[in-house]
């Protein structure tokens, strides 16, 4: 309970960060289609997301060392603030592109912030409740964020504004806390190249992860809106992925400890790929069943970027897992980037179907690529599995310890 209680204005300001952030993505597809926005252009702004939240990785350890924490957070989050807030003022797919770099920029931003700060101020002791409870608040607050999509209307100046309050409220936690300030952590050097060097198997898992995560979150509401779904089945829709996706994770960390991991890889993206047949084939048998497989779509595919991290981390040394982190970071926020694009321009070309097509034919290439890889090398000597957040470069410092257990 104490531990709880001294990270509670950390753990609040990222809630309610989540939840105002985090709505933007379902609210942006459902409006721009409203607003008569082509597929593809919708799928841009979920591209910009990615692009935003790269750069924010990048700079956000660098404008702590400059500004501190609280200032660093509350610039962060007035970018976004304002990037939500002017998405009515502009009404164009190239400026709300704009203003959804604004809003990758301003999540990465403040969760590198508040992971530094929790990195800070664990110890050995305390880190595993440190990162379980940080873990719940963020999933669920993910959750929250998808359903709440149900309750605004769609184009709407006063659902727009309502997400700027909640990200405004994020601020007034951290940055009236009584909690000293860390001192500013050495901002990880950033090298894409150590991922394939240390397991070129991980490396393309996390790009698949990203490729398939993205493709999802980000052009989902389009794939519910050309189903039939309403917006308030929509919310449900991406929630019962984010459900699966949480449910996955304990098995999946039992599987990958105690089996080869690449067999567990290869085992997970068939049942992405399996998944796929299954959401498309229930998407004509009525609601339910649509909901279904979004959270058999999540249970499958959620668990491969901590299945792949974990497997990266078997040949790693101990003094390469802040890079080795920060560089599967990269690698899946540049397959992101690519996704919602070009699933979107997908879909508009051959149909709602076409998004698991693709996530399909990116699954496979991972499993022959796994099944090729096995014979260069045996399995490694097997680290911790740890539920990986693809949050920030940071990340990796919170995880560091855990691996090592």
């Amino acid at each position: 309970m104490r531990l709880i209680i001294s990270f509670a204005a950390l753990f609040l300001s990222i809630l309610l960060l989540q939840v105002g952030s985090g709505g933007i993505v379902p609210l942006d597809a459902i409006s721009g289609l409203n607003l008569g926005f082509t597929r593809a252009e919708v799928g841009v702004l979920g591209s910009a997301h990615f692009l935003g939240f790269l750069i924010g990785c990048w700079w956000a350890p660098r404008l702590m060392g400059s500004v501190g924490h609280s200032r660093a957070f509350a610039a962060f989050t007035a970018a976004g603030t304002i990037g939500i807030l002017a998405h009515m003022i502009v009404i164009h797919p190239v400026a709300w592109a704009g203003f959804r770099v604004m809003s990758g920029l301003c999540i990465a931003g403040c969760y590198t912030i508040v992971e530094s700060w929790l990195q800070a101020k664990v110890t050995n002791e305390t880190r595993g409740r440190a990162f379980g409870t940080y873990r719940m608040v963020d999933m669920g607050g993910s959750l929250v964020a998808q359903l709440f999509i149900g309750v605004l209307t769609p184009g709407s100046y006063v659902s727009y504004n309502l997400l700027a309050l909640l990200c405004c409220a994020a601020l007034i936690p951290l940055t009236l806390s009584t909690t000293p300030q860390p001192e500013t952590p050495k901002a990880p050097r950033l090298r894409p190249a150590l991922a394939w060097r240390r397991s070129p198997l991980a490396a393309a898992g996390v790009v698949v992860s990203g490729l398939t995560a993205a493709a999802f979150r980000m052009v989902g509401p389009v794939y519910g809106v050309e189903v039939g779904l309403s917006a308030d089945q929509i919310a449900l829709f991406l929630a019962a992925f984010v459900l699966g996706g949480a449910l996955s994770q304990l098995p999946a960390g039992w599987l990958a400890d105690k089996f080869d991991r690449r067999w567990v890889l290869i085992l997970f993206s068939v049942a992405g790929i399996l998944a796929c047949a299954a959401t498309v084939a229930l998407s004509t048998r009525g609601t339910g069943a649509v909901m279904l497989g979004a959270g058999l779509f999540g249970l499958a595919t959620f668990p491969i970027y901590s299945i792949s991290a974990a497997h990266a981390h078997d040949f790693a040394e101990n003094d390469e897992r802040i890079e080795l982190s920060a560089a599967l970071m990269f690698l899946y926020a540049v397959g992101a980037i690519a996704s919602p694009w070009f699933v979107s321009g997908l879909i508009q070309a051959y149909g709602p179907p076409a998004m698991f097509l693709f996530v399909s034919a990116a699954h496979v290439v991972l499993i022959v690529f796994g099944l090729s890889r096995m014979p260069r090398r045996p399995a490694a000597t097997r680290t911790s599995y740890v539920y990986a957040p693809r949050t920030t470069f940071i990340i990796g410092r919170l995880l560091g310890k855990m691996r090592d257990r």
